[in-house]
C-alpha cells in the first residue's frame, strides 16, 4: 500500500514551501542533520538520493520543504514529495530511502520533535473539546502542508537568526505548529493517540513499552493486560498503528537497534545480536539477511563511512 502527498498546485503555497526551503538551505550547509539551539528542532539536508536506511521515529513532524523521499512502516509506503509533512505520533522502526536529491537541490526537511504533554494541553482547550476519536489511530501519517503551517515553520526557522528571541517566542511558534497540525486531516491520528483512556491512546502506551523493552522476551498475553485490552483488540488496533503485529514490531526494531550499534559501536554480529535480545546467533544472521538484504558484517562493512545513508533519523 502506497499513500503520497505534496504540495499542491497552488501557486501561493508553492511560495510558501519555497521560502521554506531557500531558510533551511541557509541554515544548514553540509548534508546530515543540525541540531538547532531551538529545542525540539533538526534541520536536515541530503545532496543525493540514497539507498534504504533503517531508523526508529519518534513521535515528530516532519516538514519536507524539498526533496522526495519514500518511508516504509511495515508493508505500508509513504511517499513524501516537496511540500508534504509527516507525523510520527509513536516510536516505529521504519526503512527510509532518499528517492529525488541533488547538489543544486538537495532535499531538505524540518524535524520538530512533538511533546505529548503539549499536544495533551492543546487539545484540553475548547476548540477541540468535542472531536471524536478515531477508530484506528494510525501511528505515521503523511499530509499536504497548509499554507499556515509553512508560514510558522518558516517563522520558527527565522528565530534561529534572532537568539534572544528564542526563549520566548520559539514555544509560542511550536504551539501554533501543533495546533496547525492537530487541525489538519492527519491530525485525527494524533489526537486520539494523545488523548488519555481512549483505546489509542492505550494501545500507544503498550507500543511505548515494547519500544523501552524490546530486548525482554515478549509475551502478548501481559502487554495486553498492560494495556487494559483483550488479546484480539490489541492485536488489531497495534497493526492499525504500526502495520505491524507486536511480534514483528519487536524483531524489526532489533534489528535496526542491532544494525545501528554494529555500524556505530563495532560489536560483531553475534555481540550484537545478544544486546538486542536474541538467544541465537544464527537466527539473527537469517532474519538480518532477510531484512536488509546482506548478511550482517558485509553489510555493515558497506554502510561504514557513510552514516546518513545507514543509519537515517530523518
Amino acid at each position: 500500500m502506497a499513500r503520497r502527498q505534496g504540495t499542491t498546485g497552488d501557486p501561493q503555497a508553492i511560495a510558501e514551501r519555497t521560502r521554506l526551503a531557500g531558510k533551511i538551505a541557509a541554515q544548514i550547509n553540509a548534508d546530515g542533520l543540525r541540531t538547532t539551539e531551538i529545542p525540539g528542532l533538526t534541520l536536515y539536508r541530503h545532496s543525493a538520493p540514497t539507498a534504504c536506511a533503517s531508523a526508529a521515529y519518534e513521535p515528530r513532524l516532519t516538514v519536507y520543504a524539498q526533496g522526495k523521499k519514500r518511508v516504509d512502516l511495515g508493508t505500508t509506503k509513504y511517499l513524501c514529495d516537496e511540500g508534504s509533512f509527516m507525523v510520527s505520533a509513536v516510536d516505529l522502526p521504519v526503512v527510509s530511502q532518499v528517492l529525488a536529491a541533488t547538489p543544486e537541490r538537495p532535499i531538505l526537511g524540518l524535524l520538530l520533535k512533538l511533546e505529548m504533554p503539549t499536544v495533551r494541553r492543546i487539545l484540553s482547550e475548547e476548540e477541540f473539546s468535542q472531536t471524536a476519536e478515531t477508530a484506528d489511530a494510525h501511528g505515521m501519517a503523511v499530509g499536504a502542508a497548509s499554507i499556515e503551517l509553512l508560514d510558522a515553520c518558516s517563522r520558527l526557522v527565522d528565530l534561529l537568526n534572532a537568539p534572544q528571541d528564542v526563549a520566548f517566542l520559539s514555544g509560542l511558534v511550536q504551539r501554533e505548529i501543533i495546533y496547525r497540525l492537530l487541525r489538519s486531516p492527519q491530525g485525527k491520528h494524533l489526537r486520539a493517540i494523545a488523548t488519555l483512556g481512549e483505546q489509542s491512546h492505550r494501545t500507544a502506551k503498550a507500543v511505548t513499552w515494547l519500544r523501552m523493552n524490546y530486548a525482554k522476551p515478549l509475551r502478548v498475553e501481559e502487554l495486553a493486560a498492560m494495556a487494559n485490552m483483550g488479546l484480539s483488540t490489541l492485536h488489531h488496533h497495534f497493526r492499525a498503528m504500526t502495520a505491524m503485529s507486536p511480534l514483528q514490531y519487536q524483531k524489526r526494531l532489533r534489528l535496526h537497534v542491532a544494525r545501528e550499534r554494529m555500524i556505530m559501536e563495532g560489536l560483531d554480529a553475534a555481540s550484537a545480536a545478544f544486546e538486542v535480545g536474541y538467544e541465537s546467533a544464527s537466527q539473527f544472521s537469517r532474519e538480518y539477511s532477510r531484512f536488509f538484504g546482506r548478511p550482517p558484517m558485509r553489510d555493515v562493512r558497506g554502510q561504514r563511512g557513510g552514516s546518513v545513508a545507514a543509519i537515517d533519523a530523518a
